[in-house]
């Protein structure tokens, strides 16, 4: 054998042992990565959540009653976390039962003025899917998700419908301490609640940021809302809030204020409006008592303070007859009394309402009733009873709602 074929043969050699250990190397490596993306996949949740509920209403105008039994389901996955990465896919499905569906969702053309709205479309869809990375301090969410902000009073996902609101969105959070939380949202779509026949395409960005305090959250944002339809409608409010309780002897004290601004733009003209929230109770002996003030202000009555990606239900009244603030802006005035009772909580509301800048004909703007008791049964279950009562005025028409339902979830 000459020395080129020596040194051919050494080659060879060196090199066949060198693909062996890297060969090996890779085999090791992927077979980790295997097991460790085995573990991340069997180490997952599934959860679901069932909600079957009763819903009428009676409303003093032309349309019809409306009835509605509706059954709805939600049924999710979550994966473990490989290398700080991990998804969720959460599907939802609402069905009309047993043929009880004598109601009208207007966005969607379901019965558009024949019955009163409810606003729960029979509809299947992803309700959530995104990616998320998530280490000591960041986390970093793309896809369909929830996003809600301090009460859900500008952001939040009206969990109260059957369909609830999500978004697709990029959503980065930044807490670099257990004070301090720093967020940021970019919205291209908005889920509604009507089903995706009135989905909305977006521009939104969503900014956070909140410090907790031994005495509560600070919290100020900016929300930069545009419908993606080639029309002006721009929507930007900027806002602090601060809310919190403290012990006052044997009580504890109950507190909260909140301002924001707000500009509209239109493609026939801007406004400019105010918001402002103020409310104050005491938890006495397990009864908790409040008085709110809310004032969703008026642009010299051509226009008021608008929140579209709110929990709407949750404020101004559960008869839902303030959805969009009336030009003239809307001041709600609540007492607020809860407590628990039998094992289960209840609680008491009363609304006065009126215009922020009264016109001729819009002044005072009603009142309204809410009652609400909700207890578990069999350890596994939730039932609930609901009810509200609006006075309408200044046009508004009377308008009386109730609801009945049984939830699970695991």
């Amino acid at each position: 054998m000459n020395t080129q074929d020596t040194k051919r043969l050494s080659m060879y050699k060196s090199l066949t042992v060198v693909a062996t250990l890297t060969a090996g190397s890779f085999f090791s490596t992927s077979a980790l990565q295997a097991d460790e993306l085995y573990d991340a996949l069997s180490g997952g949740k599934v959860f679901g959540d069932f909600n079957l509920r009763y819903e009428s209403v009676d409303q003093d105008n032309a349309l019809q009653d409306a009835s509605a039994l509706t059954f709805r389901t939600r049924l999710g996955y979550t994966s473990g976390s490989l290398s700080g990465f991990s998804f969720t896919v959460e599907m939802e499905d609402n069905r009309i039962a047993l043929g009880e569906g004598d109601y009208a969702v207007p966005p969607n053309g379901y019965n558009t003025g024949i019955y009163s709205v409810i606003a729960d479309p029979e509809h299947t869809e992803l309700d959530q899917g995104f990616i998320q990375y998530k280490n000591e301090t960041l986390t970093i969410k793309v896809g369909r998700q929830v996003i809600t902000h301090d009460g859900h009073r500008f952001v939040g996902h009206v969990g109260w419908r059957q369909d609830r609101q999500t978004f697709d969105a990029a959503t980065v959070v930044y807490a670099p301490s257990k004070e301090l939380k720093l967020s940021y949202s970019y919205i291209d779509q908005r889920n509604r609640i009507f089903g995706e026949a009135a989905d909305l395409d977006a521009k939104d960005h969503l900014m956070h940021a909140a410090y907790k305090t031994s005495l509560g959250t600070l919290s100020a944002y900016g929300y930069l809302l545009e419908v993606d339809n080639n029309t002006e409608n721009a929507l930007d409010t900027y806002g602090v809030r601060f809310a919190g309780n403290a012990p006052l002897g044997e009580l504890k004290a109950i507190y909260q204020v909140e301002y924001a601004t707000q500009s509209n733009e239109t493609t026939s003209a801007d406004f400019d409006t105010d918001y402002l929230f103020l409310e104050a109770g005491l938890v006495v002996s397990g009864i908790t008592a409040k008085l709110g003030y809310e004032v969703l202000g008026s642009d010299d009555g051509a226009a008021g303070f608008q929140t579209p990606l709110a929990t709407l239900h949750k404020f101004n009244g559960w008869a839902d007859q303030f959805l969009g603030t009336p030009a003239q802006g809307l001041v709600d005035t609540t007492i607020t009394l809860s407590g628990k009772l039998a094992g289960g909580t209840w609680l008491a509301a009363y609304h006065d309402f009126e215009a922020d800048d009264a016109s001729a004909t819009v002044d005072d703007l009603g009142d309204e009733i809410n009652l609400q008791y909700v207890t578990k049964v069999a350890k596994h279950y939730t039932v609930g009873l609901k009810y509200a009562a609006y006075s309408g005025d200044s046009g508004k028409v009377d308008a009386d709602k109730l609801w009945l339902w049984v939830n699970t979830k695991f």
